[in-house]
């Protein structure tokens, strides 16, 4: 097993870095904190942090600067030129395209790619008075559930840098939680929000699909989302808010829901099932017991909350991803590395390999997501929302490629894409909105989290039950790590 690298030396305590999104805005404009003043801050803690957990590809620096100084000017002038997110840096995965920066997606093949335009969620952030200092890693082209690639290296869990941070949006969630940024991108095919969100304790969401708008081919795919994360319940609706709607470009992007606002977190009379391992997934104790305690809080709450009997097989999912993906994610790859696998990550030429030679046919595929769909319904017919874990084990150990090496839990041998993961459940069921929460953590300090999974376009109640767990079992937002 790699070993971790040394912790970095306390670097100075900065209660800045600690503010949600929410809060930062309200300084800027009673103008007790300066954009400037805030952006300082993350740099000087990304100084320090860096060098671990290794989140932050291309850093635009000095453009953050101009851009703080320009909100900086508009908060003087009054609040007739603030727009939403004034003042705020966000951090983009390195999977989303901006005009004239490089999109590397984590991979030597496109260590050179420089993007033409800017895609429609980033164009809303900008709009929206934001701007992007930093891209965050993450595996090649998205594929893996871990963090690391020859281009970019191992991002590690600034939480415990002995542990990876998840993945595909992994840099992401190491940044939020290392509070190098107040807000992040990610995007999710299988899990690539909320993975992430449930390994560095922080909030990811995976909209209905269309609510935020993608761009062909990918936002023709009802497996792909688009989302935010971010460290609070309140800061994710927020970015929400800015960047879900129509747009022209976008073919199955959706006019605007009821904005979320400020989340209610009133969950009296709440229907709410829970499954603890969705029937056939070998979640550890750890994770089962942090999930116990969330469904307490919200019995405190004055929600109904049931046990229910919901049995959605390993091999179903596995099935169905596999049909889907040979046809869509895993086809767009194979054309990019075709000829130069020896380029590529090992990983992703395993991970082809595996999917063109195991995947039903398209068809079979369709019928196995109607059958997922056909067993979640039959719980959406009966209940609001149904909570279950993200994950059965808090998190791997970084720097290891899990395709080549065996993942070995109470000696038992599992497949790491598909046996660990029960986000990629919700996928196929592409319309349900689903909200990752931290909910615990382990004897490793590693974090938990849950996913809160809702009725197809329900935001709302999804985001009062985060709401509800966060007022009343409040996570740290930011890990000690080099404090």
């Amino acid at each position: 097993m790699p070993e971790p690298p040394e912790s970095p030396e306390p670097g100075p305590a900065n209660e800045l870095i600690e503010l949600p999104a929410t809060e930062l805005l309200a300084r800027f404009r009673r103008q007790e904190l300066s954009p400037v003043e805030y952006l300082d801050a993350i740099i000087e803690r990304a100084a320090v942090v860096e060098p671990t957990i290794n989140a932050f590809g291309d850093t635009y620096f000095d453009e953050a600067r101009l851009a703080a100084h320009a909100a900086e000017v508009r908060y003087q002038r009054g609040p007739e030129e603030v727009r939403p997110l004034e003042g705020l840096p966000v951090a983009v995965k390195d999977e989303a395209e901006i005009a004239g920066k490089r999109t590397t997606n984590g991979s030597l093949l496109w260590a050179d790619s420089v993007a033409g335009r800017t895609e429609p969620m980033v164009e809303r952030l900008l709009s929206a008075g934001a701007f992007v200092h930093a891209r965050t890693l993450t595996p090649e082209f998205s594929v893996t559930f871990w963090t690391m690639s020859k281009l970019w290296g191992i991002t590690r869990n600034p939480w415990n840098p002995a542990f990876d941070v998840g993945g595909s949006s992994g840099g992401s969630g190491a940044a939020l939680a290392a509070g190098t940024t107040p807000l992040a991108t990610g995007s999710d095919i299988g899990g690539s929000i909320r993975v992430p969100a449930s390994c560095n304790g922080v909030v990811g969401y995976k909209p209905p699909h269309g609510r935020v708008p993608q761009l062909a081919p990918f936002g023709l795919d009802h497996w792909c989302h688009l989302g935010p994360m971010a460290r609070t319940v309140a800061d994710a609706a927020l970015v929400l808010d800015v960047v879900a709607g129509f747009h022209p470009d976008a073919a199955y992007s959706t006019r605007p829901a009821r904005p979320i606002g400020s989340p209610d977190a009133d969950v009296r009379g709440l229907r709410v099932a829970v499954s603890y391992d969705l029937g056939d997934w070998p979640v550890v104790e750890s994770v089962r017991h942090a999930h116990r305690a969330a469904v307490d809080v919200l019995r405190t709450a004055g929600a109904l909350v049931d046990e229910v009997d919901l049995t959605i097989e390993r091999s179903l999912v596995r099935d169905a991803s596999n049909a889907h993906c040979a046809a869509l994610f895993a086809a767009s790859i194979s054309e990019t590395i075709r000829g130069r696998e020896h380029a590529a990550m090992p990983a992703t030429v395993r991970w082809l390999e595996t999917v063109e030679s195991h995947a039903p046919s398209f068809m079979r595929g369709l019928e196995l997501e109607g059958e997922i769909w056909s067993r979640l319904g039959r719980v959406f017919d009966r209940y609001d929302a149904l909570i279950c874990p993200a994950m059965c084990v808090p998190a791997l150990h970084a720097g290891v490629d899990y395709l080549a090496e065996p993942l070995v839990v109470d000696g038992i041998e599992w497949d790491a894409m598909h046996d660990v993961f029960l986000t990629e459940v919700f996928n196929p069921v592409g319309l349900c909105p689903v909200l990752t929460v931290p909910v615990g953590r382990d004897d490793d300090a590693v974090p938990i989290g849950a996913q809160i999974v809702g009725r197809p376009f329900d935001d709302a109640t999804v985001f009062a039950v985060g709401a509800r767990l966060e007022a009343d079992r409040p996570w740290p937002l930011i890990a000690p790590l080099g404090r």
